[in-house]
């Protein structure tokens, strides 16, 4: 070897900076234009509707509550027996149960026993409580404190008959479930489940029912994947591992592609001499784009084969989380329909010192939680290679590191994406 030779190196994933490489916003775009919403939907009962996503506004075919009623336990009266100054006296008359209304009038100086939710009796406007009075035989004293209407909960207080109750694209939470059950609605319309498959490449990875060979690695991801796609109720396929074989993974994603709306795949897709899934994928389909500017997760690669969506993740495990979330989430809300992303960004100061260099945006992960001022403060969990999956695990947040930024020092204001807010 003489001493003008020369390496000629190609840009890595380690390095800060890859022309090549979209920005995350530029990625998350990309893939969003070329996401198309599903149009199939299918009618299910309320309580098999908790996170599914509406097809259909559902409007109020009755006010809730239904009747003018008591917020208390109390004595229903009329508003004008109200003493100005002093005292006033007034015969109890009946008593409204909560479905069991008082069906008399009730005229000036009368008034009645009244439990919550009952209906008020005809005359009457205003509800006192019941430790608010004075009862002596069969009638009770008030004072002028009392204000008219008070504790009276009003006919469409909540919903109004005719009123929008949920929007299309709303992703049915538990209070939704009790909300469309209290207009009477028993069903709706929802998207149907979007339709993902999965695998992973490499003839490292064993199946947890095998014994390890020498070279060998359990495959995390399939897990990890799994988890991600039922906490957004997906209909899963998980097609497990594949060994590094250009027909086999060929075959599997055209399989995979006649009966999904999206295929994921993990591992495979950088420059190995074992990195097929890029060039198979380009053969069958198109790819959109391969590099993301990001740490961890750069080799990311997007594109269809036929009308299925594809994404490409990285094998290192927290790679595959971080581009799940960032850009593969964002399409499958998309896709099913969802009007919103939950993702919070807050900004927090950080207790840490954490390496940086500019070039590309990278998410550490951290722990944020609250200081003796009440004030949330974020920390980095150790170590944050893209290989070890307890720094995911110990965590409750993205410490998110802009493009040009350089090292953040203890005190510093940084952005954090909380896990909670991702699901």
């Amino acid at each position: 070897m003489t001493t003008d030779t020369k390496i000629i190196k190609d840009i890595s994933c380690n390095d800060d900076f890859d022309p090549e490489s979209l920005l995350v916003e530029n990625a998350v775009n990309k893939i969003l234009s070329v996401a198309k919403e599903i149009n199939d939907e299918t009618e299910i009962e309320i309580k098999e509707s908790l996170g599914r996503i509406l097809n259909k506004a559902v409007t109020a075919t009755i006010n809730v509550p239904g009747h003018t009623n008591s917020a208390m336990d109390g004595y229903a009266i009329r508003s004008h027996d109200i003493p100005s100054a002093d005292f006033a006296t007034l015969r109890v008359t009946g008593t409204s149960w909560a479905g069991k209304p008082f069906n008399k009038k009730i005229a000036s100086g009368e008034c009645a026993r009244i439990m919550t939710g009952a209906a008020l009796p005809e005359g009457t406007d205003t509800i006192v409580m019941q430790e608010h009075v004075k009862i002596e035989n069969n009638s009770i004293i008030i004072d002028a404190k009392n204000k008219p209407g008070q504790n009276v909960r009003y006919a469409g207080e909540d919903i109004k008959k005719g009123a929008l109750v949920l929007n299309k694209g709303k992703k049915i939470s538990a209070a939704d479930m009790g909300l469309l059950a209290s207009i009477g609605v028993k069903k709706i319309y929802a998207k149907r489940k979007i339709k993902v498959s999965y695998f992973s490449t490499g003839d490292e990875l064993a199946s947890l029912d095998d014994s390890l060979k020498k070279g060998q690695i359990y495959n995390s991801n399939r897990y990890t994947l799994c988890g991600m796609l039922k906490n957004i109720n997906a209909k899963i396929t998980d097609l497990g591992n594949i060994p590094d074989n250009k027909n086999k993974i060929k075959d599997t994603l055209i399989e995979a592609s006649k009966t999904s709306d999206v295929v994921i795949t993990s591992g495979g897709v950088s420059v190995g001499d074992a990195d097929y899934v890029k060039d198979i994928v380009s053969e069958i389909g198109e790819v959109n784009f391969w590099k993301v500017a990001m740490k961890p997760g750069r080799p990311l690669a997007f594109g269809k084969i036929n009308n299925t969506c594809f994404f490409g993740l990285p094998g290192n495990p927290v790679s595959v989380m971080v581009t799940f979330y960032m850009f593969v989430q964002p399409a499958l809300f998309k896709m099913m329909g969802q009007d919103e992303s939950n993702m919070l960004r807050l900004q927090v100061r950080c207790l840490d010192h954490l390496r940086k260099r500019p070039g590309r945006v990278e998410f550490q992960r951290g722990v944020m939680s609250l200081n003796d001022k009440n004030l949330y403060e974020v920390s980095k969990t150790g170590s944050q290679g893209s290989g070890i999956l307890t720094s995911m695990s110990e965590a409750n947040c993205f410490i998110v590191l802009p493009l040009d930024a350089e090292s953040i020092k203890p005190g510093d204001t940084v952005t954090v994406i909380p896990f909670a807010s991702l699901i």
